[in-house]
């Protein structure tokens, strides 16, 4: 694999505190980025952020002026973003007739508002600049079979949708948006959750893909879905033509 030193770059993380955000802020200070971790708990992004010299930020993504902020105090202090990691999620364990409307709707408002304005404070900075990449972090429960989870697996059906038609919107400009799902990693959301003889991925597999991501190198894969473990990236770049040609690597309905 090259490689993919990313000196000079600056990432923003959400979600960046704990499990797979925690793990990408790692993964891209270890290759060279300057990184401000992002999430709810002080005590989490600052932890993750000591250890890797970067910056910490407590923010609510589903608070426009708290994402604005974060956006402003990341370049003020480490300079323009060249990669947003979208990363923050949460989920709920209440069925739709006993749990509350709020808790809810609140999985919402974090997976796909949270995206929505993070890109959104975002992208015209990119534009201006003339180079930008968002990876938005999807999950394969918004759209296999079997789940019950009504709110995590409709929010991430939204962000999947959002980030294709996102990165379709931004096609003919220099910043590229990516899908990608980590896989079934062992974090504090999943466990618990599932057996221990579930097919559980290895947690450095996601971090690695962003890191390809953010070098540029598969920029001709934006919009595509790209599985953590089940797709290998480099076979993928090779293939890019085909993949965009034949609509490979996409959601879709099939009749």
């Amino acid at each position: 694999m090259p490689n993919d030193d990313l000196t000079g770059q600056v990432a923003l993380v959400t979600g960046g505190g704990r499990g797979i955000g925690a793990g990408i802020a790692r993964e891209l200070a270890a290759a060279g980025a300057r990184v401000a971790v992002a999430a709810r708990t002080r005590e989490q992004v600052e932890g993750v952020a000591r250890e890797i010299g970067g910056l910490a930020l407590e923010v609510d993504v589903t608070d426009k002026a708290a994402v604005e902020r974060m956006v402003a105090e990341t370049e003020g202090r480490l300079g323009p973003i060249d990669l947003l990691a979208a990363n923050a999620g949460i989920s709920n364990s209440s069925d739709v007739w006993e749990g509350e409307p709020e808790e809810w709707w609140r999985v919402f408002e974090v997976n796909v508002l949270g995206v929505y304005l993070s890109a959104r404070a975002m992208i015209p900075g990119m534009l201006e600049r003339g180079r930008g990449r968002i990876v938005v972090t999807g999950s394969g429960a918004g759209y296999l079979p079997g789940a019950s989870n009504t709110a995590y697996t409709s929010s991430k059906a939204a962000a999947t949708r959002l980030a294709e038609t996102l990165a379709e919107s931004l096609r003919d400009t220099p910043v590229r948006v990516f899908l990608i799902s980590p896989g079934l990693v062992r974090t504090e959301m999943t466990e618990g959750r599932f057996a221990d003889d579930a097919p559980w991925t290895p947690p450095e597999l996601a971090p690695r893909l962003v890191r390809v991501l953010a070098t540029g190198r598969a920029d001709e894969l934006a919009g595509r879905y790209i599985h953590a473990e089940h797709d290998d990236i480099e076979e993928l770049i090779g293939r890019a033509e085909e993949i965009r040609r034949d609509d490979l690597n996409a959601i879709r309905l099939r009749r």
